[in-house]
């Protein structure tokens, strides 16, 4: 498993389509941004984008951000079972302003909770900022 993560559009997407020379090779992307449920994985690169957008919608289903973090959990153990390339893209939500709104700070905390888990999982992770990769764990390919 690979972690991207960086600020909001600083990159992390062009930078993983061109580390995976994804416009050369079959893959699947998945956007939480734009639909809710995890897909069945076909292909031997998996990307999904908006692992925070992930987050909220387990948030919402759960009742506290402990449980969204367990939620996420067994995603994450079943993606690291996978036996192809799977590439997790989540924006940075950690240097801001902390939200006034109670549901947005739950949000926050469990998604660097989460982002934490996601790290710690992966084999190699990547923060984006400016276009520029800077490998944080991990050996290069």
């Amino acid at each position: 498993m690979h972690l991207v993560t960086g600020g909001a559009f600083n990159g992390k997407k062009q930078w993983v389509k061109e580390y995976y020379t994804l416009d050369k090779v079959d893959h699947q992307w998945h956007s939480f941004y734009e639909e809710k449920q995890v897909p069945h994985f076909t292909e031997g690169i998996v990307v999904l984008e908006g692992i925070e957008r992930h987050v909220r919608m387990l948030l919402e289903k759960a009742e506290t951000a402990f449980e969204a973090r367990m939620l996420f959990k067994k995603d994450l153990d079943h993606w690291k079972t996978e036996k192809r390339d799977v590439v997790l893209i989540g924006t940075d939500m950690m240097k801001g302003i902390v939200p006034m709104n109670a549901f947005d700070r739950h949000w926050r905390d469990a998604t660097g909770w989460c982002f934490q888990d996601a790290a710690a999982a992966s084999s190699r992770v990547d923060t984006v900022w400016y276009g520029i990769a800077e490998m944080i764990k991990g050996e290069k390919r």
